[in-house]
Order: C-alpha cells, then structure tokens, then sequence
C-alpha cells in the first residue's frame, strides 16, 4: 500500500472516532510550529495522566522580522514585461521544517520501539505538514489526531481537554 494511501485511510479511521483514545504508554505528541511537548500517558485510556518527556522550542518570528529583503523582481523572457515576485513566508517554511524535524525525531523513536501507540494534537495546518513528513513506521503506531492547538496550555489541562 502507498504512503500516501496509508495515510489517507489512517485518518479517515481517526476522523469516525467521536472520542480519541490515550492507550496506556502512549506517547503524546502536543505540537505547534515552534514548540514541542512529547509525554507518556502513564494513565490509560479513561484516566490520562502525562508526564513530560522533552520539550522542543525553536524561535520562529513573523516573516516581517525575518525578511529583510523587498520582494525581487521578474523579466519576462520576450518583451519588456516585469512583475514582482511573492515575498517568502519564512515563519511557515521554518514552521514545515519543525514538523519535518518533529517527524525525523518521531521516526527514530519508532525505529527504537520507544512507543507502540502515538497521539497527535497539533494544529490542523501543523498536522497536514506531519502527516506529509511521516515514515509508514510512525504512520501505522498513530492511535488519534486531535486538531487543536494545545502547546500553551498546562499538562493538567492537556489531560482534561482530551479524556473530555
């Protein structure tokens, strides 16, 4: 089966789950473009408790403080025609290569047996980016993918938000 069509019946699977479940041991990924919470449900599915593993956080300003540059300009190879090119959105990119490095991290862990089961939050942009950077090794240990934004909240509130 392709990558892609892995990944594409995972989440279907996923999105008919009303309620997503936390299997005791799983590992819990709570990620945005910038930072990363990795924790272990020491709990089970109906009590979750996690416990913080590592913490990631990498420094990603708006593209306005990072693109010193105005947007170049392009020649039309016949005629005199010019236009502007589109500036780059560097807060993004830096926000896909994170998901990447977060998958490269994930990969290895996986590759190490260091989780049967994974769970996912991330934002819905953050876990298309994810999903795109996943090995089949990841991919066939996701257990749920919750779309939300939850890198600022407290772990004890993290626990409530998703055993809701």
């Amino acid at each position: 089966m392709s990558h892609e069509k892995a990944l594409h019946n995972r989440s279907r699977e996923m999105i008919k789950e009303s309620r997503p479940r936390v299997p005791h041991n799983s590992l819990v990924l709570v990620g945005d473009g910038q930072k990363a919470l990795f924790l272990r449900n020491r709990g089970n599915a109906l009590r979750v408790h996690l416990v913080v593993e590592r913490i990631l956080e990498r420094d990603n300003p708006p593209t306005r403080e990072q693109g010193t540059d105005r947007p170049g300009r392009s020649t039309a190879s016949l005629g005199v025609a010019r236009s502007a090119l589109e500036e780059a959105d560097w807060h993004h990119l830096a926000k896909e290569r994170f998901a990447h490095e977060l998958a490269e991290a994930l990969y290895r862990h996986a590759h190490a047996n260091r989780f049967e089961k994974l769970v996912i939050i991330a934002p819905p942009k953050i876990l298309g980016d994810l999903r795109r950077a996943f090995h089949a090794e990841v991919i066939d240990r996701i257990a749920a993918e919750i779309p939300k934004e939850l890198t600022s909240h407290p772990v004890a509130e993290i626990e409530r938000l998703i055993a809701a």
